[in-house]
């Protein structure tokens, strides 16, 4: 995946550069688009780097402390238990060489934290296992994976509008309106030339335009992305945090319906008991809804990690496991 990404965007500068230094007026475009291109590919991966090979949050022995400190059990989507999978290795702490080896443990797994599958580890504040990346998306690498996004937004946009430029240009330079209108005496306005412009776009810029196209589309499907991850981030939630979500609420709510139909069999048995009546049937009884005035308890959201927008966007600048406050302590 990570070659694949690298290849991906190699062959889009390519293209962009080969196409523009070709056809590229110097009085439409300025000559500083040639080098300040590079310079934005090059950004773009150093933002891929860091967010591919940085560490994403790895939960060990020696920064569990932190992460249980930074991260307190919510007790409704999170509660105290031990990963099955990581395990460490204690250590005789009055052996001076640290090696007798006295017995293996398991790591308590902090609040927010998974196990990744994929990776073999426990990641804090875990978000997604990205296959691009080839990473996983956790508390330290998630300022990098949204800048990636913003900055792959805003070279998608360049480089369509910097290709737009250069095919108006070729337009104009050409004469290819005054052509179509006089030699060929089509109709000087937008429907009539049109067609004619887009068949002459295709036959000699296929290329151009196809880029322009690729460009466009793929900065809307980055851009659905990122406002989904801004969300995520504004309102301090992950995604994995988000599924968990949904299936407590469901849970949540059959519950609730249990309930309610517990509630409806018994008043339908007390009915039956003083007026004599023959009683319903238990199934028609459990799955008749509550009346109006025994409704469903209301399900609400409660994420305690949601401490305002201000502080929601500092945590992921600034994650809660570098902060001075928490790094004296250590794992026992």
């Amino acid at each position: 995946m990570q070659l694949g990404y690298l290849a991906i965007i190699g062959m889009t500068y390519f293209i962009i550069a080969k196409s523009s230094f070709r056809y590229i007026p110097g009085h439409y475009i300025g000559e500083v688009h040639r080098y300040f291109s590079v310079v934005a590919v090059g950004v773009g991966v150093v933002l891929f780097l860091l967010t591919s090979f940085s560490d994403p949050g790895t939960v060990t022995a020696e920064n569990v402390s932190q992460y249980l400190a930074a991260y307190p059990y919510d007790n409704i989507i999170y509660a105290e238990k031990e990963c099955s999978t990581c395990k460490i290795t204690k250590w005789c702490h009055n052996c001076s060489a640290f090696h007798s080896l006295i017995g293996v443990a398991l790591i308590c797994r902090p609040a927010r934290s998974k196990h990744c599958s994929i990776c073999d580890r426990c990641v804090a504040r875990f978000d997604h296992h990205c296959g691009w990346m080839n990473n996983c998306i956790g508390e330290k690498n998630t300022r990098y994976f949204i800048a990636f996004l913003l900055w792959h937004i805003l070279i998608c946009l360049y480089g369509a509008i910097f290709l737009g430029l250069i095919l108006a240009g070729q337009l104009k330079e050409r004469k290819v309106i005054y052509i179509l209108t006089v030699y060929y005496g089509i109709e000087n306005s937008f429907s009539g030339l049109f067609p004619h412009v887009v068949q002459w776009f295709l036959g000699s810029y296929n290329t151009q335009i196809l880029l322009t196209v690729f460009l466009v589309v793929v900065a809307m499907l980055l851009a659905g992305f990122f406002g989904y991850h801004v969300h995520l981030c504004l309102t301090n939630t992950t995604t994995n945090e988000t599924f968990k979500w949904q299936d407590y609420i469901s849970w949540k709510k059959k519950l609730n319906e249990a309930k309610a139909s517990a509630v409806a069999l018994k008043a339908s048995t007390h009915a039956v008991n003083r007026d004599g009546k023959s009683p319903l049937s238990k199934w028609k009884v459990c799955c008749r809804r509550a009346p109006p005035q025994q409704s469903e308890e209301e399900v609400i959201k409660n994420n305690v990690y949601d401490q305002g927008v201000v502080s929601n966007i500092y945590e992921i600048l600034v994650p809660l496991s570098e902060r001075r406050s928490l790094s004296h302590l250590k794992s026992l």
